[in-house]
């Protein structure tokens, strides 16, 4: 292929002779080559357009807010935590009275401190469950923190157990004491007459007497020896005017010959509480008060309850 090059100046025109082959690699450079190096160039100013802009408008940012809600997570958790301690503290304090309030309790109710034993944790146990948790690949483990506070929660639950078992038992024991016929039914005289065989004041034979007689001041209290329901206040032969007290497990007391009765039938009434007034209605020789514990429908000797006070 020639080219002719023809030039203001020169009068005779020159001329090239270029190859078929050079013209395939020249018209290969310009489809080619131009087109890359302007990718290149475009893609470097691009380049050098984002880190100049888009970094320090964009990312600077969210930095900032992201170091921003760090460091409020780790103010908040430390507040968190001072206020999670100081409960403990509060916690561990309470664990320590109720240990004291239970050992007390032990003592003055004369329990068994093998059985209620403040001092330790009371015996658990059960089957292995497969594996340890603590070696369990990817487990989290807990921080000393959180197993302070799952071991004051076991203990505190055992506590509860153990205090709820001896009130229970105490509120048995009571309610029993409560209900068992217990002391004399009035707080001044004395014992005038006692259970058993005597001389009849009024014929002056032989005759059982089912009961007690303590002698007082005319309208003196007579007071319930045990807590229990009035079945009977009124008056009844040979008693004269009487209140009769069903105290339960087959107890009952019976209170005769007083001059005025102060409770109902269907009342309920508490140990120490003034059911009559000391008199002498009835089959009496003077005031005092015939006082009678019958177990099972069947009179029996006071005095072993009255001793028993």
């Amino acid at each position: 292929m020639n080219i002719i090059l023809c030039t203001k100046n020169s009068r005779n025109p020159s001329s090239i002779n270029i190859s078929q082959g050079r013209l395939i690699m020249l018209a290969l450079l310009v489809m080619i080559v131009f087109p890359a190096a302007m990718m290149v160039t475009g893609y470097q100013l691009g380049a050098g357009s984002v880190r100049e802009h888009l970094l320090p408008a964009n990312w600077k940012r969210e930095i900032l807010h992201n170091r921003a809600e760090i460091s409020e997570a780790a103010r908040a958790a430390r507040e968190n935590m001072n206020a999670l301690t100081l409960r403990l503290g509060q916690l561990q304090a309470q664990t320590l009275r109720l240990n004291a309030l239970g050992q007390r309790l032990v003592e003055s109710g004369r329990l068994d401190k093998a059985e209620f034993d403040f001092s330790r944790l009371p015996g658990q146990g059960g089957a292995e469950s497969g594996r340890d948790q603590a070696n369990v690949p990817g487990q989290i483990q807990t921080p000393d923190f959180m197993r302070s506070l799952d071991r004051l929660a076991v203990q505190l639950d055992a506590r509860e157990q153990q205090l709820r078992v001896m009130e229970n038992f105490f509120m048995n024991r009571d309610l029993k004491r409560e209900i068992v016929p217990n002391g004399r039914p009035v707080q001044l005289g004395w014992l005038s007459s006692y259970y058993g065989m005597r001389i009849d004041p009024f014929t002056g034979g032989q005759e059982w007497h089912k009961g007690v007689d303590f002698a007082g001041k005319l309208g003196s209290d007579i007071e319930s020896v045990a807590t229990g329901v009035v079945t009977w206040s009124g008056k009844r032969y040979g008693y004269g005017l009487m209140v009769e007290i069903n105290h339960g497990n087959g107890y009952a007391t019976r209170y005769a010959h007083a001059a005025e009765t102060l409770v109902k039938v269907g009342d309920i009434v508490k140990k120490g509480d003034v059911i009559a007034r000391l008199g002498s209605s009835g089959r009496s020789t003077g005031p005092h008060v015939h006082y009678e514990v019958v177990y099972k429908g069947r009179a029996i000797d006071p005095l072993k309850f009255i001793a028993a006070r």
